[in-house]
């Protein structure tokens, strides 16, 4: 059967900024795609030619006949007045259901996405709730592939899984644009990075994104080993031109032309290998104070809602605390408690004095009616960063803007460059607590990478709300989770928090296993200085009874690699060997991977 999409030569520009050339995708039944690349590299507008809504330059789409296309933009929004019964009943008619069918149809999607009431007006739902049924209206009818493009950035947790359920169930193939790796991970069946690194413009990999990384890595070498052969080469013919052959004798005009392209061709190369990322790193303060602020017997109450109560907790240097919870559950409120926006509505916040925090809003708030210049620099054409005077072009170019961008409106920048600014302008303020609400959301995957390093380096303490669930997981020390019912409790990771929730949710009893941290003030104390023994969680304790088994399986396949290794007829093909070697090393790291974790859950469990 044709694939579903079958595009070829794509090309656009915009202005004289090309985002692609002869660029060929398709999409088959079946298939489950992540989309990736750094900002700018074009997978929404690769994304809008795919579904129609924007013409390429150059080349060409072919939908296989019959076919459905469901296609949901990053931000969702509604007409005012409709309700989600009339936006479901107008998918379904634009999509040709029978009419006897809809009904059945209407009401089970409605029921899969969790949609409480059909008669609500669709305007006047929350962010995650829009973005539920924009998916919900592009599956109604049935498309043969679903075009998502950034579905999870306004999904709570809960949001994101039900999600992954719906694309891993479903029926229909799928193109979806995210920098969610965990999501990634745990849906798509290949992974295309759009990226000009590439000779193709992409690189497409069949697999999980985990087997896409050692792919783009092996790639990435293959052409750094490209670029050393190609230098030796136009080295030697650049010294053989230079004692001036005759250009009349043919073989040597013909080792002239060849040592052009040569030199053409490591310009290329040499081209696309060239990757810029952003240069991101918060300053702490030079404060000696090691308790910054520490909730006593804390209750929350807005608009007559409990958001919390009885919170204890202590936030000190070095703790990284992971915020997480339904949407409407108050991590919000929290963050302007803690900038004290807010007063408790019983209890005790101590403050250390003079602290200093600085706040990464979701809202994107930035100046109105201003230039990036004037954004970053308010005042002059310089800026002071960790004690040192910087022309704002250098400081604006390490989060890669380039010259002529520095007099362009803020309102023209993309989200992902918006959310570069933010950044930016935290990172002129040194700051004792430094609180981050959603700082993901539109950043492309480098960044993100580049983001986590740095908060790992922040000496002062940190708090972060994000649906990232792999950022979670790498830089929080500690997880506050609650509940949505007044409820909150400090975990040792996300994924304990997450199973604790889930309990909660089915009104299950808590065992000692699952049982969350005690969130008293010492216990944190202790996590931010990493003194004390932890006990195994339950999770860690499933990890720990299975971890001799892995490394015995492990062992094998080295075992297997050493023997394709020392294969005589192995050993004369160099493909062979490489394979062969990449698959040696591979397994030698697993095993001394699970060694360490082992060794580390032998300490914990005591």
């Amino acid at each position: 059967m044709p694939p579903i999409l079958n595009a070829q030569g794509l090309s656009k520009s915009f202005g004289a900024s090309s985002l692609f050339r002869d660029l060929s995708f398709t999409v088959s039944d079946g298939d489950r795609i992540g989309l990736i690349g750094p900002n700018g590299a074009g997978k929404s507008t690769l994304l809008k030619i795919l579904a129609g809504d924007e013409d390429a330059d150059a080349g060409d789409v072919a939908i296989r006949k019959r076919a459905r296309i469901g296609y949901v933009q990053q931000e969702s929004t509604f007409a005012s007045g409709q309700t989600v019964r009339y936006i479901l009943e107008a998918a379904l008619q634009k999509g040709h259901v029978a009419e006897g069918e809809r009904e059945g149809k209407l009401r089970e999607i409605s029921g899969r996405v969790g949609l409480p009431d059909l008669m609500v007006e669709a305007s006047t739902l929350s962010g995650g709730w829009r973005k539920r049924l924009a998916i919900a209206e592009a599956v109604v009818a049935g498309p043969d592939v679903l075009l998502l493009d950034e579905p999870t950035n306004h999904l709570d947790l809960a949001g994101i899984a039900w999600l992954e359920a719906l694309l891993s169930e479903g029926s229909f193939a799928s193109v979806i644009i995210t920098h969610d790796r965990y999501f990634l991970e745990n849906v798509a069946s290949e992974i295309v990075e759009l990226n000009r690194v590439y000779a193709d413009g992409l690189l497409r990999v069949e697999g999980s994104y985990s087997k896409f990384i050692e792919v783009r890595q092996a790639y990435l070498e293959s052409q750094s080993r490209l670029e050393d052969s190609l230098k030796n080469r136009v080295r030697t013919e650049i010294e053989w031109l230079r004692r001036g052959p005759k250009a009349r004798a043919t073989k040597a005009k013909a080792r002239i032309d060849n040592a052009n392209q040569l030199i053409d061709q490591l310009k290329e190369v040499s081209s696309r290998g060239q990757t810029v990322t952003a240069t991101i790193g918060f300053e702490a303060t030079d404060r000696q104070t090691k308790r910054l602020v520490e909730l006593k017997d804390v209750s929350i109450e807005l608009g007559g809602r409990k958001i919390v109560e009885h919170l204890n907790f202590l936030f000190a240097n070095g703790t990284r605390v992971g915020l997480v919870g339904p949407n409407g559950s108050g991590k919000t409120t929290i963050l302007r408690l803690l900038r004290d926006e807010i007063a408790p509505k019983s209890g005790e916040i101590q403050r250390a004095a003079g602290l200093r925090i600085v706040y990464f809003s979701q809202m994107r708030e930035l100046p109105v009616g201003v230039t990036l210049r004037r954004a970053l620099a308010p005042d002059s054409d310089s800026v002071v960063y960790q004690g040192r005077v910087i022309h704002v072009a250098s400081y604006a170019q390490k989060f890669l803007f380039s010259g002529d961008q520095l007099n362009q409106p803020i309102e023209r920048l993309s989200g992902g460059e918006r959310a570069r600014v933010l950044i930016a302008r935290l990172m002129l303020e040194p700051a004792d607590l430094l609180l981050l609400d959603e700082p993901t959301n539109d950043l492309d995957i480098a960044t993100l990478e580049v983001l986590e390093e740095s908060l790992l380096e922040y000496k002062g303490a940190l708090v972060l709300v994000t649906h990232d669930r792999y950022m979670l997981d790498r830089v929080s020390n500690t997880v506050l989770g609650l509940d949505g019912k007044g409820t909150a409790a400090v975990f040792a990771d996300y994924l304990q928090w997450e199973q604790w929730f889930a309990s909660s949710q089915l009104g299950l009893k808590e065992t000692s296993e699952d049982r969350p941290v005690a969130a008293a003030a010492q216990d944190n104390e202790t996590k931010a200085t990493g003194q004390g023994k932890k006990k195994l969680s339950y999770l860690e304790a499933r990890e720990f009874a299975t971890i001799e088994e892995r490394v015995e399986a492990a062992d094998v396949r080295l075992e297997a690699a050493q023997v394709r290794v020392n294969d005589p007829e192995i050993a004369i093909d160099a493909a062979k060997l490489t394979a062969a070697l990449a698959e040696m090393e591979a397994a030698q790291a697993e095993i001394d991977t699970l060694y360490a974790r082992w060794a580390e859950l032998t300490e914990k469990a005591g």
